[in-house]
């Protein structure tokens, strides 16, 4: 069991105040008392507000870390600026809302640079690198957890889906073989039962047979008619009229089957005409199935509708598919009891489900079943499969993950190189070299001196360790000794009367840390 969101809280907001005590007891970051509560105050309420507001959250995490540094780098709260971006993409907020909170964060702290009095350039350089490192990316890693998970619960729920979808088709099948049993029993056994039905009326009106035959012949015609009544009745509780039931193809050909019928005493014709050219389409199994089927049930209907009557089929295969028309004339004898027309409806379904057309009805003086099946071309197996497609949202997911990181880390190397190479120009173009430091002489006029004077000053001079305060109301300018960079170095502390003659009234030098001794030494080596 999870435990409660309050407990979970609780734990959160502790583990997130052990930098903040740690840094201030280790002596990392001297923060005032008053701050730190603060600190701690917005970092409860950050943990209150995760669960529903997760990008108020977020910005109350980085608003400690802007007032303690511009920056935005602090040890005391830079663990829960990247625990609260991580948990911004978990939630799922949307990446307009996410973009909008970094995006505050960086205006934030970019106001707050231009506000002091320091070097821009390496402060924003530190700003756009904790809030790439430590915020976009821990919340790209959270989008991401998040993305699994969904995609992970999708799979479940896809095969729990598939497993019922499986168990539906199964009960499908079942009733289908149903299905496909009523109607062989109605085909086959309907078609053989009109058939000894016929037999007993040729023999019933046969020449020399004695009248007890006659009366025997014509009671078995009789039954057999009842008896594919009742059969037709009791099998069509079998049935589903919904759909065609797939029946397996019959034992035998149309031609066998015609002339098992003309043997059986129908006055039955077979016309058939096939292209044998080798552009046509071999016929499928459904095709040659539904054919039968449709022959098979125009001649039962013709033995017992209209017995006696002449019947023709035509039966035509060519490369634009089979066509099949069978046509009985005017019966000769007293015909059997209507049906219900079943028999013909599942004809129809089953010839319209293959794309082909179907038509039974008055013909001239007897009736007409016309059927065409058109040519269907086997489609191709379908490779969209469910563990396909699971696997394709999985890919595109991952897909979309590594483009996102992939555009941060982008965006993040275009602004560190920016504000790297604003940083190295700033830093470059404002070093004063130690000779002409010593060629400048005190009282020389500004005019005089600006020649010899880079074209930018320092914006963050170091002015705690400057070895004397400067002339009250001088003009102080101030210049580094050297180009390197991202290391401690020596400033040259340049002041000029603000008079109408602009003259240069002091100039010293301001060591680096802990080279107080020795630039001392250097500077009475430079005022030679």
């Amino acid at each position: 069991m999870r435990p409660p969101a309050r407990s979970t809280g609780l734990l959160l907001w502790a583990a997130l105040a052990v930098p903040v005590a740690a840094a201030e007891r280790l002596g990392l970051e001297r923060t005032p008392l008053w701050a730190q509560l603060a600190g701690l105050a917005v970092l409860a309420g950050a943990t209150a507000l995760h669960r529903t507001w997760p990008a108020t959250a977020f910005l109350l995490a980085a608003a400690p870390g802007i007032a303690t540094s511009p920056s935005l780098f602090t040890l005391s709260y830079g663990c829960a600026l990247a625990a609260f971006a991580f948990l911004l993409g978990l939630r799922g907020t949307a990446t307009g809302v996410a973009l909008l909170s970094f995006a505050a964060v960086a205006v934030a702290g970019t106001a707050k640079i231009a506000v002091r009095q320091v070097d821009p350039a390496a402060e924003w350089l530190v700003l756009m690198g904790t809030l790439l490192f430590g915020a976009v990316f821990p919340w790209l890693i959270g989008r991401y957890w998040r993305q699994s998970r969904e995609l992970t619960a999708a799979g479940w729920a896809r095969a729990e889906q598939l497993e019922r979808e499986h168990r539906i088709i199964a009960d499908r099948a079942r009733l289908r073989e149903r299905a496909r049993i009523a109607q062989d029993m109605h085909d086959s056994l309907g078609h053989e039962l009109s058939l000894i039905a016929l037999r007993a009326g040729a023999l019933q009106v046969a020449p020399g047979m004695a009248a007890a035959h006659r009366t025997a012949a014509a009671e078995l015609r009789a039954a057999a008619s009842d008896a594919t009544d009742r059969l037709h009745g009791m099998v069509g509780l079998l049935r589903e009229d919904d759909e065609p039931a797939p029946l397996a193809p019959p034992g035998e050909s149309i031609v066998a089957l015609i002339e098992r019928a003309a043997d059986s005493g129908l006055p039955v014709t077979l016309h058939r005409t096939e292209d044998t050219s080798e552009t046509t389409t071999h016929t499928t199994d459904a095709t040659t199935r539904t054919t039968y089927r449709v022959i098979q049930e125009a001649l039962t209907n013709a033995a017992k509708h209209a017995p006696g009557a002449l019947v023709t089929v035509e039966h035509t295969q060519n490369e634009n598919g089979t066509t099949v028309d069978i046509t009985n004339g005017r019966p000769r004898h007293r015909p059997g009891p209507a049906g219900s027309g079943t028999g013909l409806i599942g004809l129809r379904a089953g010839v319209t489900a293959l794309g082909g057309s179907f038509e039974a009805g008055p013909h001239g003086e007897g009736y007409r079943v016309s059927a065409g099946i058109p040519t269907r071309k086997t489609a191709g197996p379908d490779t969209a499969t469910p563990g396909a497609l699971f696997t394709s949202a999985r890919r595109l997911a991952h897909r979309r993950v590594g483009v996102a990181f992939g555009a941060a880390a982008v965006v993040g190397a275009v602004l560190i190189g920016g504000a790297f190479a604003w940083y190295a120009y700033t830093k470059t173009h404002a070093v004063l070299t130690p000779t002409a430091y010593a060629a400048l002489k005190v009282g020389t006029p500004l005019e005089e001196t600006v020649p010899r004077l880079p074209d930018r000053t320092i914006s963050d001079p170091p002015v705690d360790r400057a070895p004397t305060p400067p002339p009250p109301g001088a003009d102080c300018r101030y210049y580094r000794a050297s180009g390197e960079l991202f290391v401690p170095v020596d400033h040259f502390r340049l002041c000029f009367d603000k008079g109408n003659h602009h003259e240069l009234l002091e100039k010293s030098v301001i060591p680096r840390p802990g080279t107080t001794d020795r630039v001392q030494e250097q500077r009475r080596e430079w005022a030679r």
